[in-house]
């Protein structure tokens, strides 16, 4: 006859899943920390609300640091100071960064953390850019670059961009958007703004 305990071990012996419960909070909190990191900042934040352990181990600048790219300190400002990491990545999901002397946006995408890059007009190769019967550099107030490509005639419409795919993320799918302010609106007028 078969006892319970000797049951479970044979169990355990063909490699089948044990049912149970595991409390969390009896982890050492640097366990939990280090649990939480390999998540996403959209479960950390979940995780928050289960409990106090779960809580004080979202808050570590530990977790935050996780979720920060690689080699972050050189992407901000000297000027810039943040009292805890998971401050400096909502800072850097609500603020993007010029770097590259101001031809790139840099942010983090808020719910997974992945890095997000804006090329400015000027980093972009745009057909006849040089040509002022077709475009016009000009500085508008609510474009995060200091200049934009005003497009004031239509003949051929081009434009390409690169990024160092060493800028990206791995294991990321990626999409192009191209950003254009339409103003001046008239009809058959094709006025507007590259790289608000």
């Amino acid at each position: 006859m078969k006892t319970e305990v000797s049951e479970m071990e044979e169990r355990k012996g063909k490699g089948e899943v044990m049912s149970g419960t595991l409390d969390l909070s009896a982890l050492p909190l640097d366990c939990i920390t280090l649990i939480i990191s390999f998540t996403s900042p959209r479960d950390a934040c979940r995780l928050s609300l289960v409990s106090t352990a779960l809580n004080s181990a979202t808050e570590s600048d530990a977790v935050w640091e996780s979720f920060l790219p690689s080699q972050f300190q050189a992407l901000i400002p000297s000027s810039l100071s943040f009292s805890s990491k998971k401050q400096l990545y909502l800072s850097l999901c609500e603020n993007p960064l010029l770097i590259e002397a101001g031809r790139k946006s840099f942010w983090l995408d808020r719910v997974s953390g992945k890095k997000c890059y804006m090329l400015s007009p000027r980093d972009l190769s745009i057909i006849w850019s040089d040509t002022p019967d077709y475009w016009r550099w000009v500085s508008i107030p609510e474009a995060r670059f200091d200049e934009v490509a005003e497009l004031l005639s239509v003949c051929w419409f081009e434009i390409r961009g690169k990024i160092s795919i060493s800028m990206l993320s791995p294991m990321t799918h990626y999409k192009v958007v191209r950003e254009v302010l339409i103003c001046n609106q008239k009809k058959n007028d094709g006025d507007g703004y590259i790289g608000g």
